[in-house]
């Protein structure tokens, strides 16, 4: 299967339309980005209600467990959605992960021991994952290129908003009724969301058919486990003592690495220029913007003495601009192309950390701290969509499942390496050398502004890519 062209030879949608929410793809969009929400709500709740879960299943042991098991199982799903949707097109997976999505949901929601909520939290993960990949080839198929980037921001903003409430509203309902519900409670939500994007889907079904002569790639498959149990490895790495826990994790990113390359585009890890270099570009902002987010709060909290409420707005902030930021990307799509808006989210992204950096370093007012990372959240909602309308116009019909599923499954590994590597460095240095964790992440974030460029293809247009 080619996994890139230069140009896409997708179908574009007949219906001229002014938007994603005009008449033809009103409740499609309303629909995908309902599924999007409720998956990330889940995502965000579950890292409120996770020390009230393992108290009461008796699990504490198992904390870990419970986050590093669903991001390898998304792995594993992306790449079963990536080929069945090539196959048969993205409404059979799309409809079979939206079911076991509500499955994982019922498996963790009635758990009554941390075995079982673990999988539970398998089955969501895989499920949740594999939902996203269909789609996005049905937005590669259905909407007209020149909105593509503005349904892309709608996503973003299916996952800041979520990163915004979920949180809190997840304690709401635990403290108010029990943790239960924040799994159960969703359930009637997710089957309403599914059943709203079939009329239309089925409406354009003769855009969204898959190629039969694709075929089923067992070895792709088995490639995609390795990555997941090298993805966990690195996840669990901080788990063990020293010395084990660092030749754990390197032994860990070096498979990982190995076992990713079938499940990506041909030449990701040289940064070839156009899609293996925006694919690959996707690793390595998403290590460095998550690998330091999670140390914002903590920086507040320890040195600042901030509540925990106030330390979290610093997340708030970033939400609110990547939304922002997103929005204001999907309206200059004819004045700013795909390669400019990673250029400049790369260059924001690494001035927000240097910021940082100089503020752990020298303990300045933590209002600088503030507004660098609301930068940070503006850079990344400015270039993220772009990831995936730059993948979507360079993969053939044949391809937009598998490339798709490699855009994914790059963000989880970039995220999942960055993270360790930070936590080891914290286990190793004591908890409060926070420079440390903002100098890896913003060396990472340096190697995108150098790669950045690479987005565009040879001989493409610098006005069109």
């Amino acid at each position: 299967m080619a996994a890139s062209a230069e140009t896409s030879a997708a179908p574009v949608a007949p219906v001229p339309a002014s938007g994603p929410l005009s008449k033809p793809y009103r409740w499609l969009s309303i629909g995908m980005f309902s599924l999007i929400f409720l998956a990330a709500f889940e995502a965000m709740a579950v890292t409120t209600i996770m020390p009230l879960v393992a108290e009461q299943l008796d699990g504490e042991s198992l904390f870990a467990l419970a986050f590093a098991v669903p991001l390898a199982a998304g792995i594993v799903g992306m790449v079963i959605a990536g080929n069945w949707t090539d196959r048969s097109g993205p409404l059979p997976s799309l409809l079979v992960s939206a079911a076991l999505f509500v499955v994982g949901l019922v498996i963790a929601g009635t758990a009554v021991n941390m075995e079982v909520f673990i999988v539970g939290r398998f089955v969501h993960g895989l499920s949740g994952a594999a939902v996203i990949v269909p789609l996005y080839v049905i937005v590669g198929r259905v909407y007209p290129e020149a909105i593509r980037a503005r349904v892309f921001a709608g996503f973003a903003a299916a996952w800041v908003i979520p990163s915004i409430i979920g949180p809190a509203l997840a304690g709401v309902v635990a403290e108010t009724f029990s943790w239960h519900w924040v799994f159960l409670g969703v359930i009637v939500l997710v089957v309403p969301a599914a059943a709203m994007m079939l009329p239309p889907v089925l409406r354009v079904r003769d855009q969204v058919q898959g190629d039969s002569s694709v075929q089923w790639s067992v070895s792709r498959m088995g490639w995609a486990v390795l990555t997941a149990a090298a993805a966990l490895g690195v996840s669990l790495s901080k788990e063990f003592g020293d010395p084990w826990r660092w030749v754990v994790a390197a032994a860990a990113i070096a498979l990982a690495a190995w076992a990713a390359r079938p499940l990506l585009p041909p030449g990701t890890l040289r940064a070839a220029r156009g899609m293996p270099a925006t694919v690959l570009l996707k690793l390595i902002v998403a290590g460095a913007f998550f690998g330091s987010e999670i140390y914002l709060p903590y920086l507040f909290i320890e040195r600042y003495e901030f509540s925990p409420s106030l330390a979290g707005a610093v997340l708030t902030g970033a939400g609110i601009s990547w939304a922002v930021a997103s929005w204001l990307q999907g309206r200059l799509t004819d004045r700013v192309s795909n390669t400019q808006a990673v250029v400049l989210g790369t260059i924001g992204l690494a001035i927000s950390l240097a910021v940082v950096l100089v503020v752990a370093l020298f303990t300045l007012a933590p209002a600088i701290a503030f507004a660098a990372w609301t930068l940070a959240g503006g850079a990344m909602g400015f270039m993220y969509p772009r990831f995936s309308v730059a993948v979507l116009a360079l993969s053939p019909v044949s391809a937009q499942g598998f490339n798709s599923a490699a855009l994914t499954i790059s963000e989880s590994l970039g995220a999942a390496i960055a993270l360790a590597i930070t936590a080891l460095i914290s286990s190793a240095l004591g908890s409060g050398m926070f420079a440390a964790d903002f100098a890896v992440t913003l060396a990472i974030a340096l190697v995108a502004v150098l790669l950045a460029g690479r987005v565009r293809p040879l001989g493409a247009s610098s006005a069109t890519s």
